[in-house]
């Protein structure tokens, strides 16, 4: 059996490295338009390689997809995050899992996880095709017939669509796949940007840019199934940070702009409630009444944010403490709790993925095939599902190019 594996990322790589392992039988094409593999694979985490979650129960897990998460679930009880670090460290690869719950190679090195691709290559029956962009993939009686844009056509048994979605589109993910899932009978979903910073039309983050709030809750005023928990990072154009990357996920297809903005709130001190903030700022002021405001401000957040929050709030930044009235620190208060800004765009994230792609009602959850197209098989990014930043995009990845492979590889047709 020939199978061709278009698509050189994490999803391609993991369906043919399965194939080559179960089944060394198959002659197996993998297909790049890239003239190398994994692109994206190196610059995830920061090129040292989040490869998966450290989190280890399969139903917390699927929690962190807010696209996907009952169609991954076979595949992630098959090939779960467990099993991910069971096979790289099998493979040579020793990991460390960090506070967060990411995973890294120890080395911190992303070439480390791409080179276990290409020794398992290098020792089986894969043809590595680089530099082929594909034209257009054809239905045949026997099988399909993939036709490029500047090579002859190749002819397969069975075909993987692994292109991935179309972020980060300087590696290669320039969302190729759609169409060639829609001319073979599928349908895509409406496309989002997931997994990025937002811009706000407020300009004081600017002067706190580089700030990290460690732990902080951010949600959509208004709207409760949107609200997230996590660290932020202030910038020069609005917040980032993983709190803010699942927000941008949660609300992927929500429209906004200077002239609609979206409104939220960050909650800067979660764990304390705002009653016992503004008691705490009370009897703060009363016990220093000769201290300037914002000092006292301070014993809740960084100075710098101290002095914005005392400006936003329209509270004179020499005032002192005998001189703001309770009114004032109520506000204060509220501000510590339900910090407002408006979202009027996008920005480019650390980990971008695009929500949205081939339905996955036409696609079977366990093997991969498609329920339209026989022999024809998905995994990764191109399929509907996207997660929050921490590894699980390339779990993800890692599951259903598993799934895929394994499927095929077990083929008896």
């Amino acid at each position: 059996m020939r199978v061709a594996i278009i698509g050189g990322g994490a999803a391609g790589m993991m369906a043919a490295a399965t194939i080559n392992e179960v089944n060394p039988g198959i002659e197996v094409f993998l297909i790049e338009k890239n003239e190398s593999l994994g692109k994206k694979v190196l610059i995830s985490g920061g090129g040292r390689c989040n490869i998966t979650t450290g989190i280890e129960d399969i139903k917390i897990v699927l929690k962190n997809y807010p696209r996907g998460e009952k169609f991954l679930t076979p595949a992630m009880h098959c090939f779960s995050p467990l099993d991910v670090r069971d096979w790289f460290g099998a493979h040579g690869v020793p990991q460390k899992c960090g506070e967060d719950l990411r995973v890294f190679p120890k080395s911190n090195d992303g070439r480390d996880v791409l080179r276990v691709f290409e020794k398992i290559f290098s020792r089986h029956r894969t043809k590595i095709f680089f530099g082929h962009a594909v034209k257009s993939i054809l239905k045949s009686k026997n099988g399909f017939v993939i036709k490029f844009t500047e090579h002859p056509p190749l002819e397969a048994d069975r075909v993987v669509l692994a292109l991935g979605g179309r972020s980060y589109q300087h590696t290669g993910s320039a969302g190729d796949g759609y169409a060639l899932a829609q001319s073979l009978g599928h349908k895509i979903s409406p496309l989002a940007a997931s997994l990025h910073s937002f811009v706000t039309k407020e300009k004081w983050p600017r002067e706190v840019s580089g700030l990290t709030i460690a732990k902080a809750f951010v949600g959509v005023k208004s709207q409760k199934r949107y609200h997230t928990q996590g660290g932020i990072l202030f910038t020069h154009w609005g917040v980032s940070g993983p709190a803010i990357f699942a927000l941008s996920s949660l609300t992927a297809f929500l429209d906004f702009s200077p002239a609609n903005p979206l409104d939220i709130f960050i909650d800067l001190l979660p764990d304390l409630s705002a009653e016992k903030i503004i008691a705490d700022l009370k009897d703060i002021a009363r016990k220093n009444p000769k201290k300037n405001f914002k000092n006292t401000v301070h014993n809740f957040v960084p100075r710098t944010l101290a002095e914005i929050i005392a400006r936003e709030t329209g509270i004179h930044s020499q005032k002192k403490n005998a001189e703001v009235s309770n009114t004032e620190i109520e506000k204060v208060g509220q501000w510590f709790k339900f910090l407002p800004l408006q979202i009027v765009g996008r920005g480019a994230g650390e980990e971008f993925v695009t929500a949205g792609g081939v339905e996955l009602d036409e696609v079977n959850p366990h093997t991969m095939e498609s329920k339209i197209c026989s022999g024809l098989y998905f995994a990764g990014e191109i399929l509907n599902i996207d997660g929050f930043t921490g590894g699980f995009n390339l779990q993800a990845a890692w599951a259903t190019g598993r799934a895929a492979g394994d499927s095929l590889a077990k083929n008896k047709k």
